[in-house]
């Protein structure tokens, strides 16, 4: 795994290059995975033959002729896959992007919405619960045998980010569905949660859409620390996992260096570490820990420690920590993708 920082003005980022075998994927992706191209660039040669089939296949020819145009190497569904969220928790605003770089995945995000009737936050689908838990619930839009489930971050839920509207209208014209499920760590759930929960819940919804959608494959596409919920349930090898023909990481994000920024977390990591020594790791934190949502000793220490169980994408990582936490990934298709709107790590840690 090599790993090499940029910094800009704002903020630093990581470009991490995975080998696969003889091939090398990166960040910068200027020849795009298989993965894509058979999800996105095998364009079907069939007609529509219904209005709403013409509006979708408008919508995703609107966005493939802006992310192919000279300002972007990237396609029109990388395009899709970088604009993230304008917000994460921690109220930490991304950096604006520079106003001389055209916005093409911005202009694309548009355009789809454009061609499909200008609508905005609004999905027609099936809501369906995937397990015995209330908060097991998915939503999907489509109705075909291939799916991309998205994984959101700390306190997302349903329509998360801003591209998921026009994702979804895209896939429908490849015949993919867009699935984006709540597990016991959506919303204000993520603190008395943990990685290992996130697969259990990820492996059931995979088997359900195994055993009662027929599913034939699925795709993961993971944002900000939905990233760490994929690597981690990749790695668990659970009986779904087989499932998996591809992997994405749109802006994965250090939650240890965000946390560092904050003048109380050293004293609280003390703190949790403190407390799961006295094996009171799965009681909550004091309020001032994390006021947005209750949070355990464990969940805290995970997120916030130095090579805690979340922290995968850090810049002072070394390559042998890198692969001990990434290598795995080495075996799955895998994309990474991130832009400077993505990015909330100041430059200090450039």
């Amino acid at each position: 795994v090599n790993v090499t920082s940029n910094t800009t003005e704002h903020v630093n980022f990581l470009h991490f290059k995975i080998p696969f075998g003889k091939k090398k994927y990166s960040s910068q992706f200027n020849q795009r995975p298989r993965i894509l191209l058979s999800l996105v660039t095998a364009r079907s040669k069939q007609r529509p033959t219904t209005r709403d089939d013409l509006a979708v296949r408008r919508a995703a020819d609107a966005a493939a002729a802006i992310m192919t145009s000279p300002a972007s190497t990237s396609s029109w569904f990388s395009g899709l896959t970088r604009a993230s969220s304008s917000s994460m928790a921690g109220g930490v605003s991304s950096a604006p992007a520079s106003a001389s770089v055209p916005d093409a995945p911005a202009a694309a995000a548009k355009a789809v919405v454009a061609a499909a009737g200008g609508r905005r936050k609004q999905l027609q689908g099936t809501l369906f619960k995937y397990g015995p838990k209330s908060a097991q619930v998915a939503f999907k839009t489509g109705d075909f045998n291939h799916q991309v489930i998205f994984i959101g971050g700390l306190t997302d839920g349903l329509l998360a980010t801003d591209y998921l509207e026009p994702l979804s209208l895209a896939l429908e014209v490849e015949k993919w569905s867009l699935v984006q499920p709540l597990l016991s760590s959506s919303y204000t759930g993520y603190g008395i949660s943990s990685l290992e929960q996130d697969a259990l819940e990820l492996d059931q919804l995979i088997s359900y859409l195994i055993n009662k959608e027929n599913s034939e494959g699925v795709i993961l596409l993971g944002h900000s620390t939905g990233c760490q919920d994929i690597v981690h349930y990749m790695k668990t090898n659970f009986a779904c996992s087989k499932a998996v023909s591809g992997v994405i990481l749109q802006a994965p994000v250090s939650d240890r260096e965000y946390r560092a920024t904050l003048p109380e977390t050293a004293e609280m990591i003390d703190l949790a570490a403190k407390m799961i020594s006295e094996g009171r790791g799965m009681d909550l934190m004091p309020r001032e820990a994390n006021p947005d949502a209750p949070i355990t000793a464990y969940r805290f220490h995970s997120l916030c420690s130095y090579m805690g169980d979340d922290d995968m994408f850090s810049s002072d990582l070394s390559e042998d920590q890198l692969r001990q936490r990434l290598g795995h990934m080495s075996t799955t298709q895998c994309q990474q993708q991130q832009q400077q709107q993505s990015l909330f790590v100041p430059s200090k840690f450039g």
